[in-house]
């Protein structure tokens, strides 16, 4: 018998599974011998065998290619329209858009004409011109030398491999569709829409040679539940079906033929964690208490009107983020106030009086619309996005906010303006809003008495000024993601500067608890909407600082209520104060783990 191996990759989504390996092969790769001739007999070749491009010219055959060409385009058009819906359906809107985000290759101006132009003007076959003009498109992606540039690289590769199939013949999945017992894949990589369609009844987990924690394929296992490690590496190759595999997601490892001592360890390990799971969820519609009976509220992130179902049976006591660029990013045009009214009064309604904080339109940085004709920017995190394109084109954001003070007629709605960085964005913002309250008000409209408004802190210049801020807005949601980013000058998306990105860093933390404290001091409340407020190891500061409101994905909130409820607000706020007070980030994240094993 062989050896156990360890191997140690990149953690993307935590749990333990124990299974028989499934080696998976690609589906596709390349023309299979049918690519293009580059030399001085190519158009006699071409001409004897019936190939494009022969004696009589490019064209001889060129329609018949692009007939096969767009019935390609369309059957992976439905393939993907049907995924996003799917993935919409099961995991929300934002992991929608990764589907949508591929489908809008096939309809770019720059992509799908010019792979059709290689085969009518230049006689290509479709296969060839789709190879040839996604490594291309690929290659100018990873050029630009950020992990967002490098994921759409590695979308733009899943759209030409789909196209293949469909060229070909083949099955969608063809690698997958031979799974029908449960098994840990293995593969060299997987795509976004392979990973959208696991089955959870067959597949474990996953372990892949290549890819990065901030992959596609990482953010969709995470919310599958799946666990998943990628980035393994070559040690993978050495992986065969049928191998007997421990996979811990959380810390990164897979074992590979374990002995019998490594096995039962980690199935004692399984046990307890599913043990853990079925505690949290059985404690889900608890309130949100502390130990010693301090109560806070739980919200959930939504980004479309279709989760509000679920939100509102998720144990939450709102919806603390209601991402609404979603809706303008599924729309072929800039939808008008009474589409935006049907979709913010369908959560509301759905929330039954449980609060609805809907921020403002949030494009630009990594969401584009591509109907607004928005312009490219060298750094576009740092550009023209959010409140600064609301401002700038106020006609939008008036229909948003008609469209968002309507709805309130139908429950408690909270408004809230994103990548605010000083008083004259605010004033301005507030301003519209009261003005568009006025109007609807004369024009003798059904709204609520008083609609509460407040501004994301996202950006470090509004957490400085948090003090003059708190005079004047309703209440702050401090979204750390952005705010961690800007703090630490470290793009979340770039692996290279991973390690950098952590939001118990001492600079950070400082304006955190800055922020709450200033509004504390002017009556006013503090909530959190990043991906801070999802972690339970965070739960004893964010307690200590006195947050009011954590909001986060609807998986989370059992573990985060049940970290809560272990906890003393009184010694938390000691520990707060203590933890502040270190000058690394790893000697919080210590003190933490070791706070969140001793309860």
């Amino acid at each position: 018998m062989a050896a156990a191996t360890t191997i140690a990759g990149i953690g993307v989504s935590e749990g333990i599974r124990i299974g028989r390996a499934y080696r998976l092969d690609e589906p596709v790769s390349g023309v299979s011998g049918r690519t293009a001739e580059k030399d001085g007999n190519a158009g006699t070749d071409r001409a004897q065998s019936g190939l494009p491009g022969g004696s009589d010219g490019p064209s001889r055959n060129a329609e018949a290619e692009i007939g096969r060409l767009e019935q390609a385009r369309e059957r992976c058009a439905e393939q993907l329209t049907a995924l996003a819906e799917r993935a919409r359906a099961e995991l929300g809107e934002d992991k929608a858009a990764i589907l949508a985000g591929q489908r809008g290759f096939l309809s770019d101006p720059a992509f799908y004409p010019a792979i059709a132009k290689r085969v009518r003007d230049e006689g290509w076959l479709a296969e060839e011109a789709v190879n040839d003009t996604v490594e291309m498109f690929a290659a100018k992606f990873e050029a630009l030398g950020n992990a967002y540039m490098r994921e759409r690289a590695a979308d733009i590769r899943d759209v030409g491999k789909r196209l293949l199939l469909a060229l070909t013949g083949g099955g969608e999945e063809s690698g997958l569709a031979g799974l029908r017992e449960e098994a840990i894949l293995v593969a060299e990589d997987l795509s976004p829409s392979e990973t959208v369609q696991l089955d959870k009844r067959y597949v474990l987990a996953f372990v892949t040679r290549t890819g990065g924690k901030t992959s596609h394929t990482a953010i969709l296992s995470r919310s599958l539940g799946i666990p998943a490690i990628v980035g393994a590496g070559e040690p993978l190759d050495a992986v065969r079906t049928g191998d007997t595999l421990i996979v811990d997601g959380a810390n990164g490892l897979c074992i590979v033929r374990p002995d019998e001592e490594t096995l039962r360890a980690y199935e004692v390990r399984m046990a307890e964690e599913r043990d853990r799971i079925a505690s949290e969820r059985e404690g889900r519609f608890r309130p949100a208490v502390s130990a010693d009976g301090r109560r806070v509220e739980i919200g959930v992130n939504i980004g479309a009107a279709a989760e509000s179902e679920a939100a509102a049976d998720s144990g939450a006591d709102g919806i603390g983020l209601y991402r609404t660029e979603f809706l303008f990013m599924h729309a072929e045009r800039l939808p008008d106030e009474e589409e935006q009214y049907a979709a913010y009064s369908e959560v509301v309604r759905r929330m039954d009086g449980r609060p609805v904080i809907i921020r403002t339109l949030d494009i630009g940085g990594d969401k584009a619309l591509p109907y607004l004709n928005l312009p490219k920017e060298a750094n576009p995190f740092l550009g023209y996005r959010a409140i600064r394109i609301g401002l700038d084109r106020e006609d939008w954001l008036r229909s948003q906010l008609r469209a968002i003070i309507r709805a309130s007629a139908h429950g408690e709605v909270k408004v809230m303006f994103p990548m605010i960085s000083g008083l004259g964005e605010w004033r301005r913002a507030k301003a519209l809003f009261e003005e568009e309250l006025a109007s609807l008000r004369k024009e003798g409209q059904s709204i609520a008495d008083r609609i509460e408004t407040g501004i994301m802190v996202e950006i470090p210049s509004a957490a400085l000024l948090a003090d003059t801020f708190a005079r004047e807005v309703d209440f702050f949601s401090i979204g750390t993601n952005d705010l961690v980013q800007y703090t630490l000058a470290v793009d979340r998306m770039n692996e290279k500067v991973a390690p950098l990105y952590d939001y118990f860093h001492p600079a950070v933390l400082q304006l955190i608890q800055r922020v709450i404290e200033a509004s504390h001091t002017h009556g006013k409340w503090t909530g959190m909407c990043g991906g801070m407020a999802a972690d339970p190891i965070a739960a004893p500061l964010l307690l200590g600082y006195g947050l009011d409101e954590w909001s986060m994905d609807i998986g989370s909130i059992p573990k985060v209520k049940q970290a809560l409820s272990r906890l003393d607000s009184g010694e938390c706020r000691e520990w707060a104060a203590r933890l502040t007070a270190l000058d690394t980030p790893e000697a919080v994240r210590s003190e933490l783990v070791h706070l969140s094993e001793r309860s």
